[in-house]
């Protein structure tokens, strides 16, 4: 099938798997049917052959077989595909959350904004309706009291007045659009940080909670919640590990665990820890940004009451930037609030998808079933693998690395999430890997296993064993999230929109245009003009700074001198001339060579010089 036909029947089926569905008393979201119907068709064990057009009678048998599968609240592998899609729909980061929530604010002030902007000079009574709106305004953006509390009202108006008097109306009206707009943000921010500081000091506060205190109290707290539910899921996961290995060591285990969905509840308890390690990641950022929050605000507070200590007037630039920086402080102590509720909501949400656990395997049952078997957590089988890894001579066409020969080794994008990747195809279990081992690099692609046997026979044939993780995702599609196969499942993409037609089980990333633009010179130019590279340039410049061509060196001797130091004399070297003719010849003929003895005189008065030719003959040369 291919096309818009393929569209068409993929959205036929979902429409009448789903009103089947409800028929029984199962109300499901379009996304999960639709997931449901594509993992179906991928399933090799149902003979689906996607190239061919689906006759009715294949369309029956995928409608009966993707209804069995949605309505078989025991398997719990419908818990976790429920678990995925909630997850994926409903999970925000920091930043998207906080996007989100300031889109949010905006829609609702988009009415008080709208009427103040665009409002143009008045009569007097116009004018206080208006700045009873801007009042309003301050108070609705600060998220500090409601507009129904008079004594919230009462305080923002006068702090509005220390800043914004009423007198300055007429030269708010006369502004662009654009400009009150910002003006209204900057006098929301001033009033807020002016209530702020004016509550630090017991004065006023209506409406403004210890948001400090408030989050403090109540980080630790959800924090360990999600630890303690975090630790319990993975005690789980340890057992069941424990289980399905002796059950393939033991045949006596094999039969008597084999009614059991022991792999199904594995890969559950491995997405549901996977999610709460990212909860808990955000929770515990969140107490940070908290604790760097206070700090940052009680030093505020206290450089705002140096500077106000015992003055009755202050200049409006010294404090102004204090309090607008008192505001933004109190808006990231209002953004962990709203994510620590983000956080404790999914937390408590994710927590019905991993109920189907208990059901399956009360305690005592799962105690009786473990009698004999050793537990063994992730912790301890990374530790019983530690002084063992691969030797890299052994592997002539493989890329191995280590953590002492491979830079940022932490950083590396490990497949199938950090799991063993040798034990998810020929086990399907999902056995944590030891890096400490070796990392093998296949096709820019880095893999972990759990022990040194495992890396070895997954190097025999990589992409053999790389085959096998995805017939057994094919077979289980809860593991193409677990092990974050999407880019081999691309096509496993619900068709069919939700609500927020944004968001899909596979995220796309997120694209947009954008464009930037930079001064040519942003620094003052500091170009040396006088500045020369060249060396013949500068010889030229001395030369004509020493004026040489028209100097002479001078030296001379005295009789209490010439004995004693070393004389010197500088002129042009003459220039070489050659003259190029048809024939080259040359004549050798000896130096003269003579010498006079005697100019310095001796002893006697009278000088004897004696000349002394010491030239060769000319045979000689």
């Amino acid at each position: 099938m291919s096309g818009e036909l393929t569209q068409s029947v993929i959205k036929r089926i979902i429409r009448r798997v789903g009103l089947e569905c409800a028929a029984q008393g199962q109300t499901l979201s379009e996304t999960l049917v639709a997931f449901m119907v594509k993992a179906v068709v991928l399933d090799p064990r149902n003979d689906f052959n996607m190239d061919q057009i689906l006759t009715e009678k294949d369309m029956q048998k995928l409608i009966q077989l993707c209804v069995t599968r949605l309505l078989d609240t025991t398997n719990p592998s419908l818990s976790t595909i429920k678990m995925q899609v909630y997850f994926d729909m409903n999970y925000a980061n920091r930043d998207d959350l906080l996007s989100e929530q300031e889109r949010v604010l905006e829609g609702k002030l988009a009415p008080v904004v709208r009427a103040i902007t665009e409002a143009g000079p008045g009569a007097q009574e116009e004018m206080e309706n208006m700045y009873q709106k801007i009042v309003t305004y301050v108070l609705l953006r600060s998220g500090l009291g409601s507009p129904t509390d008079i004594e919230a009202v009462r305080e923002v108006t006068a702090a509005l007045q220390s800043v914004f008097p009423q007198t300055e109306m007429i030269t708010f009206v006369s502004l662009s659009k654009k400009d009150k707009e910002q003006q209204l943000k900057d006098l929301a921010m001033l009033v807020t940080g002016i209530r702020l500081y004016n509550n630090q000091c017991q004065k006023g506060g209506s409406g403004i909670d210890n948001l400090p205190a408030i989050l403090n109290e109540a980080i630790p707290s959800a924090t360990q919640t999600v630890d303690e539910r975090l630790n319990s899921c993975q005690l789980l996961a340890h057992r069941y590990t424990a289980l399905l290995e002796s059950k393939q060591e033991d045949p006596h285990r094999y039969s008597q665990l084999g009614t059991f969905k022991l792999k199904e509840a594995l890969f559950n308890a491995r997405q549901y820890e996977g999610f709460l390690c990212i909860l808990l990641s955000d929770a515990i950022t969140n107490a940070r940004e908290v604790e760097s929050l206070g700090v940052q605000f009680e030093a505020t507070v206290r450089v705002l009451k140096n500077a106000m200590q015992d003055k009755t007037s202050i200049e409006s630039k010294d404090v102004f930037p204090l309090f607008m920086e008192l505001s933004k402080l109190w808006t990231g102590f209002q953004d962990a609030k709203l994510l620590l509720s983000f956080l404790t909501n999914m937390t408590d949400n994710l927590q019905q998808f991993s109920e189907i656990q208990s059901q399956l395997f009360p305690e005592e049952m799962l105690a009786s079933l473990l009698e004999g078997v050793t537990v063994k957590s992730d912790e301890e089988r990374i530790k019983e693998t530690m002084g063992t890894r691969v030797n890299v001579s052994d592997f002539k066409n493989q890329e191995w690395l280590f953590p002492e020969t491979t830079d940022d080794f932490d950083e590396l994008l490990i497949q199938y999430h950090s799991f063993c990747a040798h034990s998810i195809g020929v086990k399907g279990l999902t056995l944590v890997g030891n890096p400490a081992i070796g990392i093998l690099k296949h096709k820019e692609k880095c893999y972990v296993f759990s022990s040194k046997e495992a890396a070895y026979i997954f190097a025999q044939d990589p992409d053999k064993f790389i085959q096998l993780n995805v017939e057994k995702a094919k077979e289980c599609p809860e593991l193409i999230q677990l092990l974050e196969l999407h880019h081999q499942f691309e096509y496993l993409v619900p068709h069919a929109q939700t609500r927020n037609a944004n968001k899909y089980l596979t995220k796309l990333p997120p694209k947009r245009d954008s464009s930037t633009q930079t001064d040519t010179h942003i620094l003052p130019p500091t170009i040396v003009r006088s500045y020369e590279w060249n060396e013949w340039e500068l010889r030229r410049k001395a030369i004509k700074l020493a004026n040489l061509r028209r100097k002479l060196t001078h030296a001379m001797q005295t009789d209490l001198s010439h004995m004693r130091r070393e004389n010197f004399t500088q002129v042009y070297l003459p220039k070489e001339v050659s003259t190029q003719t048809k024939r080259d010849n040359s004549s050798n003929v000896p130096k003269p060579q003579v010498f006079l003895k005697g100019l310095r005189g001796g002893s006697s008065p009278t000088t004897h010089m004696v000349a002394v030719d010491l030239t060769r003959p000319l045979d000689e040369t």
